[in-house]
């Protein structure tokens, strides 16, 4: 039976620390560790914090700190910016950030449909020929071997500012900002324009990358309930009124990771909500480069408040690291500032070949190949999903697949993984310490141009699905 956790925590550290192994740190990660095993330390319960556990123990806070990290790496718990520690759902344990990560690094062989990355193309024979021809051009190698503005080239921002267009949404190249990639152009966002103990707000299942910069810079996030558009504006005016809230972010054009399209009429109510709450918008449109029927941003509606982030790692090269920030331009010195205490500038190099590519419409070409590709894929492997509760979009890479009871996304993702496969849970989107949505995100997007390797992949996701639904129909 579970005690008080703050009362059974110092009972079980204080045996742990006199009696364990290896270093404090450790020796405590192992008894609070084996707490939970026991079932004295109760799943779900908020761990006390680092100070009064420090001082409860006679050990720096440090060793708290170090403690907690382990456990949370082990995925015994799990840190929710500006809340706490707390002890995990049974099944739900996890390796830290697994669901966001660049490369795998599993020693074994796995079809890996967990992550969405472009699919090879001409990419890369292009890359090579772009190289071989700036270098040739002593004039444009003399222009980008220095320092650039914080801002990048002029060239390169009317360059981007003409990746980020489209429709009746013309952007400003005075207000764009070269950075290097997505990833980074939020950092920089995060860093310019809000500060530690900030509120932000955005969607119940977010972007991975969205969180781990959160907890890093210390700015609090709340999840906000969805629907099959995505972020729902009710939910978002309900949050502003009990909490001071600095910004929120979302994804209004397939959002990731459930694929969802904000219509026209739900972007204009989102952000009226935003206007009378004087909130900032950041706005992102790395996957929204896909969708050949592609709705105007909210930048469109909220040009006053609204960042906005792209990004040519989807569509057309994730190795160049090239993104551009559209932004107005009362926040543009403080984004280009950011820049430069992150990396100084966008590398030249990699944005002076974007702005060949961009301009010559070889990005353009590259993008059509990565969307024609992404189609031809969802048509060979949808109809192996028939019976199975999934969203997605025409142009999604991804397909966002519902769990049904009583299986967890996390035995799904087990079961895949002991025969061969790699899906992403919902766990690693997952804002707050909420329920979670019981789904997994398929991508179609992987190396693998075999598409035996990928209709056999799909066939063991809905095998091990369709498993999940037969026990609910027994159940009922």
């Amino acid at each position: 039976m579970a005690v008080k956790v703050s009362i059974a925590m110092v009972s079980i550290l204080r045996d742990a620390l006199l009696n364990g192994a290896g270093v404090k740190y450790q020796r405590l990660a192992d008894g609070v560790e084996q707490g939970i095993a026991d079932g004295v330390i109760a799943a779900g319960c908020k761990l006390p914090p680092h100070r009064l556990l420090a001082d409860s123990l006679g050990v720096t806070v440090g060793t708290i700190s170090r403690a907690y990290a382990e456990l949370e790496r082990l995925g015994k718990v799990v840190a929710r910016v500006g809340d706490g520690t707390y002890v995990r759902e049974q099944g739900l344990e996890r390796v830290r950030d697994g669901g966001f990560r660049n490369v795998s690094v599993e020693p074994q062989p796995y079809f890996d449909m967990s992550r969405n990355q472009p699919i090879p193309g001409y990419d890369t024979l292009l890359m090579s020929q772009g190289l071989q021809a700036l270098a040739a051009d002593f004039q444009a190698m003399q222009r980008i071997g220095g320092y650039t503005d914080e801002a990048g080239f002029l060239a390169c921002r009317v360059a981007g500012a003409q990746w980020i267009s489209h429709g009746g949404f013309v952007a400003d190249a005075e207000q764009v900002i070269c950075v290097n990639g997505a990833q980074h152009g939020l950092s920089c966002t995060l860093m310019a324009l809000l500060k530690a103990g900030d509120t932000l707000v955005t969607e119940q299942l977010t972007y991975p990358g969205l969180i781990s910069i959160a907890r890093g810079l210390g700015i609090k996030l709340i999840g906000l309930a969805m629907d099959a558009e995505g972020l729902i504006p009710a939910a978002l005016d309900e949050v502003c009124r009990h909490h001071r809230v600095a910004a929120l972010y979302c994804t209004p054009t397939i959002q990731n990771p459930t694929a969802a399209v904000m219509s026209l009429a739900r972007r204009a109510e989102l952000v009226e909500v935003c206007r009378a709450h004087n909130l900032l918008i950041i706005e992102d449109e790395a996957h929204a480069v896909l969708a050949q029927d592609r709705p105007l941003p909210l930048s469109y509606f909220a040009p006053e408040r609204t960042v906005l982030i792209a990004s040519l790692s989807k569509a057309v090269s994730a190795g160049l690291r090239v993104g551009y920030l559209h932004a107005p331009q009362a926040l543009a010195t403080r984004l280009s500032a950011a820049v430069r205490a992150s990396c100084w500038m966008a590398t030249p190099l990699s944005m002076e070949l974007a702005r060949s590519w961009i301009e010559s419409g070889t990005a353009q070409r590259l993008l059509a190949q990565q969307v024609t590709e992404i189609s031809r894929r969802k048509a060979l492997v949808m109809p192996l999903l028939q019976g199975l509760i999934y969203r997605t979009q025409r142009h999604s890479p991804h397909v966002w697949i519902e769990v049904p009871e009583p299986w967890r996304a996390s035995q799904i993702e087990a079961e895949l993984k002991q025969r061969g496969y790699l899906v992403a849970t919902a766990e690693a989107f997952a804002v707050g310490h909420g329920a979670v949505p019981q789904g997994i995100r398929l991508s179609v997007c992987n190396a693998s141009g075999d598409d035996r390797l990928l209709l056999e992949g799909v066939e063991a996701v809905a095998s091990a699905l369709g498993q999940g639904m037969d026990i609910a129909a027994m159940g009922a």
